[in-house]
């Protein structure tokens, strides 16, 4: 049988539980069957102690009869009187032989035997007889039951009137096998009379048992019984028995004579037996039918989950079609209508799930995932035709703009309205149009070649140059359109896709309307695209390096803060400056990947040098693309609440470019930003084409002007000149003021006569790895100021 089976279980559970049960009840009423049946001995042998008692006292009073019979005869009152001995004695031979006496005698009133039957009366008879002579002159008569050489009697004595006493008759009777086998016949039970000897021993003097039987029951009564008692069990031979002692009599010499009535056990419990083999019978029977309804029971419960298991494995293998057929009202059928309900829940989420891994949900046009698949059956086709095929990779300009104006509902339209549209300028059935994410959207052209392809965007961008108009709302979009193709930009997906990706903001970049990749786009475009697909590895692979430049005040020497700065450790290029690599995150947009991974390990930093006492404000750079990141102020706030910093040890740096790009957008984040507490500047002060009047109402605390001005100060009069009237602007605006590019303590006596409040450049510290930071901190040693004289020559 295998166990592992429920169904094996479930019988086996059945037939332990009904063993179990059947074993107790058989056990209890085997106990109970015990008890009653001792009890009903021990009343049993109770009730033949008194019938015993009985049969004695009847055989009593036939003696007397008797003997009272002998008394009244004239003939033997004659002898008496005429003291006739000779008739006395055949008088009592005779009459004691019809009636059973062993022993008869008569003895005179002066207590004298007259007559006897036996020569020599024994001692014991004549005290005996005596004994009761005296009892029957109280009663007219007596008996008694004693011990008379080493035998159990029966005696009676009775008067002899003529018509006074003239005598007594003294009659013995044996108890003998016929009075303790009619005590047999009348109670079933085996009686034994003992005499003990004058030695202490027992000696049978009549028994219904066995001779050997009765031997070994003299060995196991106790040596001076004084009164009667119960035995519960005595074992002889094979038998068990329950047993009565009562004594009869007590004779001279601590002689004693009892009879012993038994009952055997065995005989009193056979009835319960045979009705205990019924019980066992039944036992069995119920069993064995218990067997056989549990298999069904089991059946029944075991079959349907082994139909739900099959089921669960088809499911398992996504198998969905199976129907569950099982039906009922019980938890069975229950638990199928649950996996009924689980069936089509899985089949329609799978079929959900598989919608949503190959389609955009909000334009229901293909996503990346399936375009990549498209895109590589077109390139097998290709292949087998020696054919080509390109495809178009398309950014919108001004989305973002209008998507948070307008709001998130009116971009979704929006987004949906340029899908149908871009639907609609297919000229064939295999071509297909794909949403890539965000405001990305690619075209498959499968068989087209170059010149097709460029005709194609340029429908494509003339179709976009025609208002969208979405209730009352009218915006005008355009879009940058990079184009690669099979096989001469890639022979795979992923590098047509990285190859259309670059082309396509190379496109928005320059405002072309689209460019066709070419790998002379730029001289190290091989490189750019490596290091495109690496820059999101780098991260995991911990690649970036956290450095930090010291920021000081130029009045006093101390160190007040740093600029963090992220550097680029290829396990095989080696260093990669940011220059090769910065401009492409910001252009992919892994540039907020980047940001993030620079709060995080600054705001350590920050963190440790706290903890060892050291305060200093870190400046951190933001791109273009976290400015309009909405979600970057909450995701700042997260990473100062995780190290347990305040926003003041944060100062963010925003270069003008960044903020122009998207005015509106740049200041919602900035004053939410500034709401929290976190300083601003704007850095590289000077090389944009910034509006005063507009930069005057940002939520900014700092301007950092730019190296070029300041590293040739010194022998530029007209960068000085340009120097201190940006120190005065931005004093006159409120603002802290820091120089970039100090590398010299003479452009460092420069910019603290103009005025200027903070400063970093080679001349304290090139930028260096943060575990370094503050062992140069402890090293640092501020130069001496020149006197006020000096300052004035200067």
């Amino acid at each position: 049988m295998r166990w592992h089976r429920l169904e094996n279980r479930i019988v086996a559970l059945f037939i332990v539980l009904i063993l179990l049960v059947q074993l107790a009840g058989f056990v209890a009423i085997r106990k109970a069957i015990d008890e009653n049946a001792r009890a009903s001995i021990r009343d049993e042998l109770i009730i033949g102690e008194r019938v015993f008692l009985r049969l004695l006292d009847q055989n009593a009073d036939k003696l007397t009869q008797g003997a009272r019979l002998l008394a009244s005869d004239f003939g033997f009152r004659q002898a008496i009187g005429t003291d006739d001995r000779g008739t006395i004695t055949s008088v009592l031979e005779n009459h004691g032989a019809r009636i059973g006496s062993t022993l008869s005698m008569l003895i005179g009133t002066d207590q004298q035997i007259k007559a006897s039957t036996q020569a020599y009366p024994s001692a014991d008879l004549q005290r005996n007889a005596l004994e009761l002579v005296a009892k029957a002159a109280e009663t007219n008569g007596a008996s008694d039951t004693v011990i008379v050489d080493d035998s159990l009697f029966q005696i009676v004595a009775v008067p002899v009137r003529a018509p006074v006493i003239i005598g007594w008759v003294v009659m013995g009777f044996p108890v003998d096998q016929k009075l303790i086998s009619d005590m047999r016949a009348l109670s079933s039970l085996q009686v034994s009379v003992m005499v003990s000897t004058r030695g202490g021993q027992w000696q049978q003097d009549v028994s219904t048992l066995p001779k050997d039987e009765s031997g070994m029951l003299m060995h196991q009564l106790p040596q001076k019984p004084n009164t009667s008692s119960f035995i519960p069990q005595l074992t002889i031979g094979d038998n068990d028995y329950s047993a009565r002692l009562l004594v009869l009599a007590k004779g001279s010499s601590n002689q004693s004579a009892v009879a012993v009535l038994q009952r055997s056990i065995s005989e009193a419990v056979a009835p319960y037996r045979r009705l205990q083999l019924i019980l066992l019978t039944i036992s069995v029977i119920g069993v064995v039918m218990a067997i056989f309804a549990s298999a069904f029971v089991a059946r029944r419960i075991t079959s349907p989950l082994r139909s739900l298991a099959d089921i669960a494995k088809r499911l398992g293998a996504g198998d969905y079609r199976a129907r569950i057929d099982i039906k009922g009202g019980d938890e069975i059928g229950k638990l199928a209508e649950a996996f009924e309900s689980m069936r089509t829940g899985i089949a329609n989420r799978e079929l959900e799930i598989r919608r949503l891994a190959y389609w955009d949900p909000l334009t229901d046009l293909p996503n990346r995932v399936q375009f990549a698949t498209l895109l590589n059956a077109a390139i097998e086709r290709a292949k087998a035709s020696n054919g080509q095929c390109h495809i178009l990779m398309m950014d919108l300009d001004r989305f973002q703009h209008v998507n948070d104006v307008l709001g998130h509902s009116f971009g979704d339209s929006l987004l949906r309205e340029v899908g149908r549209r871009l639907e609609q300028q297919l000229e064939r059935e295999n071509d297909k149009v794909a949403r890539l994410g965000g405001d990305e959207y690619a075209i498959l052209l499968p068989a087209t070649d170059a010149t097709e392809a460029i005709r194609q965007a340029k429908r494509i961008l003339h179709s976009l140059e025609m208002p969208i108009s979405i209730g009352d709302q009218t915006v005008d979009l355009g879009a940058g359109i990079g184009i690669s193709g099979y096989p001469e930009n890639g022979q795979n997906s992923d590098t047509l896709l990285s190859s259309a990706e670059v082309a396509m903001y190379v496109a928005k970049r320059r405002g072309s309307g689209f460019t066709v990749y070419d790998p002379s786009i730029d001289k190290s475009s091989q490189e750019s695209l490596s290091l495109l697909s690496e820059l999101r590895r780098a991260l995991d692979r911990n690649e970036f390096l956290l450095y930090a430049q010291p920021k000081v005040e130029l009045a006093t020497g101390k160190v007040v803060g740093a600029e963090a700065l992220v550097r680029w450790v290829h396990p095989e290029k080696g260093f990669i400056g940011p220059d090769n690599f910065i401009p492409f995150a910001e252009t992919t947009g892994f540039i907020r990947m980047l940001t993030s991974w620079m709060l995080n390990k600054t705001a350590v930093l920050c963190a440790e040098l706290q903890k060892r006492g050291i305060t200093l404000k870190f400046s951190v750079n933001l791109s273009t693309r976290d400015l309009l990141d909405q979600d970057l102020p909450t995701h700042f706030a997260d990473i100062l609440a995780r190290n347990q910093l305040s926003p003041s040890s944060m100062c963010l740096e925003i270069t003008e470019s960044a903020i122009m790009d998207d005015p509106i957008r740049a200041q919602l984040t900035l004053e939410r930003l500034h709401g929290m507490g976190v300083e601003l500047a704007i850095d590289d002060f000077g090389t944009g084409y910034s509006s005063l009047a507009y930069l005057k109402r940002l939520p900014v605390d700092e301007l950092k002007i730019d190296k070029s001005f300041v590293m040739n100060m010194e022998h530029d009069a007209d960068d000085a000149k340009i120097v201190k009237s940006t120190i005065d602007l931005g004093h006159n605006l409120g603002l802290r003021v820091v120089a970039e590019g100090l590398e010299t303590l003479a452009v460092w006596h420069l910019l603290k006569q103009m005025g200027c409040d903070q400063a970093q450049g080679y001349y304290m510290s090139k930028p260096m790895p943060g575990d370094r930071f503050i062992e140069w901190l402890e090293q640092w040693k501020a130069p001496e100021m020149p006197s006020q004289s000096e300052n004035m020559a200067i």
